[in-house]
């Protein structure tokens, strides 16, 4: 199984690096996370550049795609040929976004009659969109889901995990990433926080 995680120019390091990360802990049972990428080498909102994984097209292919956020993603909503390159089925795939990732979602139609989890600074361009967003760090409805503020990233991550591999997984990569004493209100409080986001509208 093959994770996307979509990472335009101005992109936030936490987003992309945190899911990414997360996610390739699972390599060895056969998940594994690309950083996906428009151009060759694309540079952060602090100046990082860093090297594409996979290229665009990429998505076509991903068994998961994750948008990341950052800066530009107004940028990247108003480009149709960037958009265009995007060509994203919820019917076979994972889709999820992070924070500003939602405006993506949304361009899509893919938000379409569904809530969304985004950041604050997002939240009145997703609101414009005619997106309901909740203030909940994590949405998911069937394939699609949602997350709210940087560190959330840690629930989109664990929401691609327990799909495919289970809970079980998805507790252990949380427990080994936990802060040293902190690690079972860490798994209990991403695990809840995933549970809490799919259940919101049963």
């Amino acid at each position: 199984m093959q994770v996307a995680v979509v990472t335009f120019d101005g992109f936030n390091e936490i987003d992309s690096f945190v899911a990414s990360a997360l996610i390739n802990r699972c390599r060895k049972d056969g998940l594994e996370a690309f950083i996906t990428t428009p151009t060759p080498v694309v540079t952060s909102m602090n100046g990082v550049e860093v090297t594409g994984q996979r290229p665009m097209e990429f998505v076509t292919e991903a068994d998961v795609v994750l948008i990341g956020s950052g800066v530009k993603t107004r940028d990247v909503v108003a480009d149709d040929r960037l958009i265009s390159r995007l060509p994203l089925d919820p019917a076979r795939q994972l889709i999820g976004a992070q924070c500003s990732g939602a405006l993506v979602l949304a361009r899509l139609g893919l938000l379409a009659g569904m809530p969304a989890s985004t950041d604050m600074k997002s939240r009145p361009f997703v609101e414009a969109c005619d997106v309901t967003v909740l203030d909940a760090p994590f949405h998911a409805e069937g394939n699609i889901a949602t997350a709210g503020g940087c560190l959330a990233s840690q629930y989109l991550a664990t929401w691609v995990i327990t799909r495919v591999l289970g809970e079980e997984a998805a507790r252990d990569v949380i427990d080994y990433v936990a802060p040293v004493g902190e690690n079972r209100e860490t798994v209990e409080r991403a695990v809840r926080a995933v549970h809490a986001g799919e259940v919101a509208l049963r």
